[in-house]
């Protein structure tokens, strides 16, 4: 039986608020549930912008959105996907790490599911609970390292829900098709045990072969319960990342945004600064200021993209080096993880300055979550050695980036070659102006997403990614270059992501990992499939 009346308005996805005509209200049965005028949906979309705009703090205004999401839903994509310029930095980076932080003092109602440790032995049914059964996308976290703030432990459900916002808003995922999920194993943040209004596990984290066994089943009840869905990993502390990455990345479609993701959309940074540098990828010598997951995953992309210009990928990896706490990472040291092993340099230890010095990279790319590493004496040295040296400030919120871009600018006379994961804005120098490029994941895991999902890709390869970080970079336009911009507008990226999934569909398509052909007409069936947030 079809839901009538206060049923119909509590549920976001079915609610038009104000906007039901007076014949819907009287076949639904909500005359007198409402007020007695009409508005339409383009009414609605500037109250709440006038409602969000009036708010001060970015917290507040990610309050509102979250309401709204809650409360009408469709009027919440529509300002997602006209003002996504505006709304991104509160819905996601920088705003969403503050929103993680304060989740469980925030909390109103539940969003996603929540599978506890306690919970081993029945996560199917758990899932079974879900009330969508066609879910396609699943973004999952255990809050071990919530962007650059560290263990967040349940409160960073904040993470797969403001992921799976991006999604809809600047893909077109229906969705009805999406679930966020926290796996809570526990936390290490002893601040948040103690808090009284902690909603996640007190206690420490479960680790070792429990966690993995943990897990495993949680996999395996995905592939049963919803064997459709894309699976997305989603800030997990790095040795975490690197194993169930490499564990499931051949038993189902899946991927991790920190390390895949992250290395596509640097990457494509990349690609576009080389129309500035007139160099090849293959040519160029990479610095990479940290060694976790992602910095390590945007030096395997690379190195596989450098081999396809015709070197090989050891070569790649020779001209790759990194830097972590202790300095550089150097084959003669005694404890190096495996996934920092195959580009440990074969160099004396020494600290970034010297290293700079007797590496002589074309680029730095800094992605620690530690504010201020890159220095204006390193900037300096850089400018020395290239005439368009290029810097990448990619950790977030805007507080942890390695440096900012009006630094970047100004210690180089306007010579740098500037992107990060967080919003900057414009920089005038020298008389011209500089707009940085913001490498933000949400240009390619929506994308990636969409075009997997469409083209009934099996697996997600590294051929995807290149191919997803190629078409990316084509997306920029000439005079966005010239003004030093690395990426194409946000208002942009609903297409952009359309573009990035045929893109993604044909790499599948050559590596064999679509069962038959592409739709002839799939570039017009991408757009038909986006999802329409208007009435």
């Amino acid at each position: 039986m079809n839901k009538t009346g206060i049923d119909i308005l509590r549920n976001p996805r079915t609610n038009k608020g104000t906007a039901f005509t007076l014949g819907e209200r009287e076949q639904l049965k909500l005359t007198g549930l409402l007020p007695p005028m009409v508005s339409t949906q383009a009414q609605q979309v500037e109250r709440s912008l006038e409602n969000l705009r009036s708010k001060s703090k970015g917290i507040d205004k990610y309050m509102f959105l979250s309401a709204l999401q809650k409360r009408n839903e469709r009027v919440y994509y529509k300002i997602l996907v006209d003002h996504i310029e505006e709304v991104m930095p509160v819905v996601y980076t920088p705003t969403v790490g503050q929103a993680c932080q304060e989740f469980a003092t925030n909390f109103r109602e539940s969003h996603g599911c929540y599978i506890a440790w306690q919970d081993r032995g029945n996560i199917a049914e758990l899932l079974a609970n879900w009330p969508e059964p066609d879910v396609r996308l699943i973004v999952v976290t255990d809050g071990e390292r919530i962007l650059g703030l560290g263990d967040l432990g349940s409160n960073g459900m904040g993470i797969p829900i403001g992921k799976l916002a991006l999604y809809c808003a600047c893909a077109g995922i229906d969705p009805a098709h999406c679930l966020p999920i926290m796996l809570d194993v526990g936390t290490e943040n002893e601040r948040f045990r103690e808090a009284p209004h902690y909603l996640g596990l007190r206690q420490s984290r479960i680790r070792g072969e429990d966690y993995q066994t943990f897990v495993d089943e949680f996999v395996a009840a995905v592939k049963q319960q919803f064997p459709r869905a894309l699976l997305q990993f989603e800030d997990f502390a790095t040795p975490n990342a690197v194993a169930l990455l490499e564990r499931y990345r051949d038993q189902l479609l899946c991927f991790n945004d920190d390390i895949q993701g992250t290395a596509s959309v640097a990457l494509a940074g990349l690609i576009a600064a080389t129309r500035i540098t007139n160099t090849r990828l293959s040519e160029m010598r990479f610095m990479f200021l940290g060694a976790g997951s992602a910095a390590t995953g945007i030096g395997d992309l690379l190195a596989k993209a450098m081999a396809r210009e015709g070197i090989t990928q050891e070569q790649a990896r020779e001209q790759l080096v990194f830097l972590d706490s202790k300095g550089l990472v150097v084959k003669s040291r005694e404890l190096l993880t495996d996934h920092v092993r195959p580009f440990a340099a074969d160099m004396p230890a020494m600290n970034f300055i010297d290293a700079i010095k007797a590496f002589k990279p074309h680029a730095i790319i800094g992605a620690t979550g530690r504010p201020g590493l890159i220095t204006e004496e390193s900037v300096a040295l850089m400018c020395e050695l290239n005439e368009h040296p290029i810097v990448f400030a990619l950790s977030n919120p805007t507080a942890n980036a390695e440096c900012t871009a009006e630094q970047a600018y100004d210690w180089s006379m306007g010579k740098a070659i500037f992107a990060s994961g967080s919003p900057f804005g414009v920089v005038h120098v020298n008389g011209e102006i500089r707009v940085p490029g913001q490498g933000n994941n949400a240009y390619i895991f929506p994308g990636l997403g969409l075009g997997a999902l469409l083209s009934g890709a099996r697996r997600i390869n590294d051929d995807m990614l290149i191919s997803a970080a190629e078409r990316l970079a084509l997306s920029v336009s000439q005079q966005q270059i010239d003004s030093g911009c690395l990426y194409p507008p946000l208002r942009d990226i609903r297409e952009v992501s359309a573009n990035i999934a045929e893109a993604v569909a044909e790499s599948a398509l050559r590596s064999g990992l679509i069962d038959g052909e592409l739709r002839e007409d799939f570039a017009e069936y991408v757009r038909a499939e986006q999802y329409d947030p208007n009435y």
